[in-house]
């Protein structure tokens, strides 16, 4: 089995009967972990961007190793996702102003509630439900930039294939 071609978009998964339970065991799994190691209190996280807690960056850097792993390990050994069978490939973006101007907004949503998206729901699990003030925000956010790029006054800005 050959690799996808950059750029190239896969949607093998999108039609494979396994495809959403097994996301939403990655997702069972990844709540399960940010709970185990205290990430999914805004507390904790605050800590760390004050520079007083780096537990947050052995946790980050855990997850990176063994996600390291997977990603380039398992392509290489299977050449295929082992519980789908659908291809692996990898999904391009280029750096450009959007990525910047996202991830500095992203920064900034990230510092003032205390918590990431993926620890947001994994917060609501261990019972804090201010972080629904959070999570609206960023479905809200993720409205308006959705409604603000298909407009006409932003076609034929920055659009890429990737987006």
């Amino acid at each position: 089995m050959t690799a996808a071609d950059p750029g190239e978009v896969v949607q093998d998964h999108d039609q494979h009967p396994l495809f959403l339970p097994v996301v939403f065991l990655g997702g069972l799994v990844f709540g399960v972990g940010l709970a185990l190691s205290e990430m999914a209190k805004p507390e904790v996280v605050l800590s760390f961007l004050q520079f007083e807690d780096f537990g947050l960056l052995f946790v980050m850097l855990g997850g990176a190793a063994v996600t390291g792993l997977a990603f380039f390990g398992a392509p290489l050994a299977l050449g295929r996702a082992p519980l789908t069978g659908a291809r692996y490939g990898r999904r391009l973006k280029s750096l450009d102003r959007n990525v910047v101007l996202g991830g500095g907004i992203f920064g900034v949503g990230w510092g003032l509630s205390g918590i990431c998206p993926g620890a947001a729901y994994a917060s609501l699990g261990i019972g804090n439900y201010a972080i629904l003030w959070g999570i609206a925000g960023m479905f809200v956010g993720a409205y308006a930039q959705a409604y603000w790029r298909s407009s006409p006054a932003s076609a034929g800005t920055d659009a890429t294939a990737a987006d």
